[in-house]
Formats: structure tokens, sequence, C-alpha cells
């Protein structure tokens, strides 16, 4: 029984939502700060562009392989398992940079919840927002 019970944890565990931070990536980092970093036009907000390029490096510095994709190791948490499975539509386990860039936008989408297009300090501190940064960080 005991062992059910932990077997149906581990379960729920892993089923948790993709839009949970690790705990590795869970510095505090607030949303002002974030802004700084990632709003180049300096207009105290950042768009899906601003986000797309922060994206773009990073994904080029992750891969480290040079197969043009991203695996779990290389990920290093950044999405749990269903965030992976989620984003991965070719289900090869891996992602290629229009998948870890669609993942990025679906997470921008989440963070924008007036819809404007556009994330300040307040929506990078929600919940959706501190999720798109552990991606893109």
């Amino acid at each position: 029984m005991t062992l059910r019970i932990f077997s149906g944890f581990v379960a729920a565990a892993l089923a948790v939502s993709s839009l949970s931070v690790p705990a590795a990536l869970a510095k505090p980092v607030s949303g002002a700060s974030a802004v700084k970093m990632i709003d180049t036009d300096n207009d105290g907000t950042v768009d899906m562009k601003e986000v797309e390029a922060v994206a773009s490096t990073t994904f080029d510095r992750l891969e480290k392989d040079s197969d043009g994709t991203l695996d779990a190791r290389e990920l290093k948490g950044r999405l749990s398992a269903a965030g992976v499975k989620q984003a991965d539509p070719d289900s090869d386990g891996t992602l290629d940079k229009k998948e870890y860039l669609a993942a990025v936008a679906e997470r921008f989408k989440m963070a924008d919840p007036d819809g404007d297009g556009t994330l300040d300090a307040k929506e990078l501190n929600s919940k959706a927002g501190k999720a798109l940064l552990a991606l893109i960080k």
C-alpha cells in the first residue's frame, strides 16, 4: 500500500504543470531587474521580440553538443519532463530552436494576462512570468 501511495505521489509530481519554476533556477530575480536586462528599447517593458532575442542567445549557449537541439541535460531543468513533452511536437525527446522559441512564446503569452504584447515588472514577478524567466536565463 505504501509503495502504491508513493508511486502515485511520484506520478503526480511528474505531472506538475510545465509552468513550475525548477528549484535550481528559482534564484530570486525581480521583475524589475529582468526588465532592465531584457528591455533593449528602454520603454520599461519587454516585448516578444526582446524576449526572443534573449531566448535565442540562451538556446545557443545551452546547446553544447552542436546537434542543433537541446536535450534534458542541456536544458538543465528549465522545463519539466511534461514541459519538454508539450514543447516537442515531433516527440524526438529534444527541442530544436524553433520548438524552444515556441515554448518561450507560449510562456510569454501566459505571462501577459492583459494581452497587450508587453510584460512589465509585475507580470514578470507572476508565476507565469517567473516560469518564462527560468526558461530564458
